[in-house]
């Protein structure tokens, strides 16, 4: 497996290596002690699967409490895999990294505590898989709005589709300082 880190260091793009012939493909989707160099301590706890539909925006959604560490690769179709840096002190503070994660190429995104997560569906429809290193915690759960101008994500969408919910996020500068991580 290939680990190489993006334009925000902490956030990993990983190329497992596909083992393919006549009867199908074997890759490994996850081997702990190749992450642990990166993320010391890390250990999954929940894994979660989401569908939808072409044009979705999932996101931006991260929490305070209980917060989580992040490993996700497509199953079906094709998204655009944004995280933005909301570690307070930290000198990638509110840039963003962007990953086209596919069925087809199979790569995977890491994504550290300290940030925040969202995606757009490129494809008809995809089905996104992905490990937490803590629990969904309701009363924990902050968001950035999506279409924040002063992160500039180009979510590669016309018409998005977005939940009410995060259509009512907070944008960067709005975000209180306790909702913030700090390094």
């Amino acid at each position: 497996m290939e680990i190489m880190a993006t334009e925000i260091p902490d956030v990993l793009l990983l190329k497992p290596g596909v083992y393919q012939d006549e009867r199908g493909y074997f890759l490994e989707t996850y081997r702990e002690e190749a992450l642990r160099k990166y993320a010391p301590g890390l250990h999954f706890v929940q894994d979660n699967l989401s569908k939808s539909q072409k044009n979705t925006v999932r996101g931006l959604h991260y929490q305070i409490k209980q917060p989580q560490d992040k490993l996700l690769m497509v199953m079906q179709g094709e998204i655009l895999d944004v995280a933005v840096d909301l570690r307070s002190g930290s000198a990638t503070f509110g840039n963003h990294t962007a990953v086209e994660l596919s069925a087809e190429n199979k790569h995977q995104l890491f994504i550290p505590k300290g940030f925040a997560h969202g995606f757009s569906v490129l494809s008809d429809e995809a089905l996104v898989y992905y490990k937490c290193s803590d629990y969904y915690y309701p009363e924990g759960e902050r968001g950035l709005y999506w279409n924040d101008s002063a992160l500039d994500i180009d979510w590669r969408v016309e018409k998005p589709i977005i939940s009410e919910k995060d259509q009512q996020q907070p944008r960067l500068e709005e975000i209180p300082k306790q909702d913030l991580f700090y390094e």
